[in-house]
Order: C-alpha cells, then structure tokens, then sequence
C-alpha cells in the first residue's frame, strides 16, 4: 500500500487525511484571528493551491497577524521583509560577496530565500524593489550575477499591503498582482468578536502560544493531493466562461489572463479538499471567483472606481454566466 508523506495516511483515505490536515491549519490560525473564517479558508486554500496571497485592508485588522498565524502553524523556514522606501533589490534576494581567501564570489541570499516570507506593506517600496520579487513569485528562482539560484520548497509570499494610505506608498503593478494567486481582506471585526479579542489579548498576544500542526512534507503533501481532485469539463468550460467574460465586459478595459483560468481551476480544487470532496462543484468556482479575479482586471477609466469596482463587475459576471448542471456521462 503506497503512503502519503505523512506517517500512517494511506492512498485509500488522502481526501479524509488531507481534509483533516487542512482543517488542523485553519483552526490552529483561528485561534488567533477571531470570527474571519471565510478570509482563513481562502488564505488556507492559497498555500495549498501553491499560491502566493495578497492581504489588503485598513492598518490594524490583523493583516500581518493573519500572515504569522500561517507561518507559525507550518513547521517551515519563516523570514520577514518589512519593506521601505529605501530598500534596495539586493535587500531582499541578496548579493554576491568577493570572498579574499578562496578567491571566489560567495552568494548571501536574502531573506525571500525561505520557505514562508512575509512581505510586509509591500506597497511602500519602489517599483524596482516590487519588481525584484516577480521573478521568485513566477519561476520559484532568482537570478543574481548571471547565476540562477532556486528557491526552496514549498515556497510561499505572504504580502500585505494597506490600501487606503497613498502618502509614500507606491502602487503594486498589474503585472505583480497577477503573481498573486488570491487577494482578501479582513474587513473590522463585530462588537462581539472585538471584545473576544482585548480578552484574549489581555496578559499576551495568543500567537505567542501557538504551535506548528504541519510540516513542509505535510503542506507538499496536499498540494500534491490537490492536483487529484476531478473537475468536470463542464466546470472547466464555467471556469473558461467566466474568464472570459471579462475580456468582454464593457466596464472592463483588461481582462483576466489564461494565468486567471488557472488560479481558479487550481484553487477550486483546493477548496474541494478543504471541504473534504474528491470533486469540483460550480460553488467552489462562484466561492473563489471574486478573490482570484477581482485584482486581475483593470476597470475603464471611464468608470470611476468608488461606483464601479473589480468586485461587484465579477459578482455582475457572477450573474450573467450560466452555472452548468451535473454531467450527462
């Protein structure tokens, strides 16, 4: 009997195993992060699509809190880039040193060279710096000195950015976000789950205690277990339909890219699993149209963004696309 990377989980039960692990990781972050678990499933779902997430809101919900939870909660190599506006490309890959003994030039990575980087208010630093990270994002290498240097496995950006404050910040090109394979946000917390958090928070922060409940074998496990999950060619063709929707939207001047068509196949059946189900149905598609496409589409100028977001166009698109019905064969 073949085994999945993880002591005891055999082939027969790796959609229950897997389900079980994923489920470990969401409530380990939950903990912490209180009454958001809609936004933990989907930064869940973006680690084991093999993803890179994008967490955007207002300074103080918990963005970066959100990011070390995950971190934590895998038992793999962390490192943190709180990014500036003086940063230079070489702070965050590293460089290549003269060493005088050996007569030779020595790389020093950087610390995007982890398994887990939290790239933190990624919108403050230059667009030269942002553009030194698309690289590691799309190929999972860097390229330093003419010598190409491959980053570890699994490799995960974790980015952060805080929309609302435009004094030294430096927005994020099309181009990196479409890196991204989902962008969420928190949004502020209830009454009731604010006063459960200066509880919780009273003597120490809860993520001090928390522990790491999977592995990098686990967590390459999954992903590896995800690719398995069957989507129907019906589904596939919904996925192509709604992609290609916003090509044609009238409010939309760039649609999503075949890269947005991917990131939803892919991240469908992540949220299959997370749901303990070997198959894709339409409401994993609808559940992740809007945090995979949303940030891949560049509204008209004509539209102005306060009336006419990337959001409500793809719930409008949500609407307008048929959901296909269960397979004839």
């Amino acid at each position: 009997m073949i085994t999945l990377g993880w002591s005891g989980w055999q082939m027969g039960n790796r959609i229950e195993a897997g389900q079980s692990k994923a489920k470990a990781i969401l409530d380990n972050v939950m903990q912490v992060i209180i009454g958001k678990r809609d936004s933990i499933e989907l930064a869940v779902i973006a680690l084991l699509s093999e993803g890179h997430l994008l967490i955007e809101d207002a300074p103080g919900v918990g963005k970066t809190v959100l990011a070390r939870s995950l971190a934590r909660s895998l038992d793999c190599t962390f490192k943190r880039i709180q990014f500036t506006s003086d940063m230079l490309p070489s702070d965050i890959t590293g460089v290549s040193i003269y060493n005088q003994k050996t007569g030779d030039f020595e790389f020093r990575p950087g610390p995007v060279m982890a398994q887990i980087v939290l790239a933190d208010e990624i919108n403050r630093a230059t667009p030269k710096v942002q553009s030194a990270l698309l690289e590691c994002m799309a190929e999972r290498q860097i390229s330093i000195d003419g010598v190409t240097h491959q980053m570890p496995n699994p490799f995960h950006i974790l980015a952060t950015q805080n929309p609302i404050e435009y004094e030294g910040t430096f927005p994020l090109p099309e181009t990196q976000l479409d890196r991204f394979l989902i962008r969420i946000s928190l949004g502020y917390p209830s009454v009731s789950d604010e006063i459960t958090i200066m509880n919780q928070q009273q003597y120490q922060h809860p993520i001090k205690n928390l522990q790491a409940v999977a592995t990098s074998s686990d967590l390459e496990t999954l992903q590896t277990v995800v690719k398995d999950i069957y989507v129907d060619d019906l589904i596939k063709q919904y996925i192509a339909d709604l992609v290609g929707a916003t090509r044609n939207h009238p409010a939309i001047y760039l649609g999503a890219s075949p890269r947005g068509s991917l990131a939803l196949y892919r991240t469908a059946q992540a949220r299959a699993l997370l749901y303990g189900r070997d198959y894709v149905l339409p409401d994993d598609v609808k559940a992740l149209a809007e945090p995979v496409l949303a940030h891949r589409i560049i509204v008209r100028a004509t539209d102005s963004p306060r009336d006419r977001s990337g959001q409500d166009i793809i719930a409008k698109i949500l609407e307008s696309v048929p959901v296909p019905g269960a397979s004839t064969n």
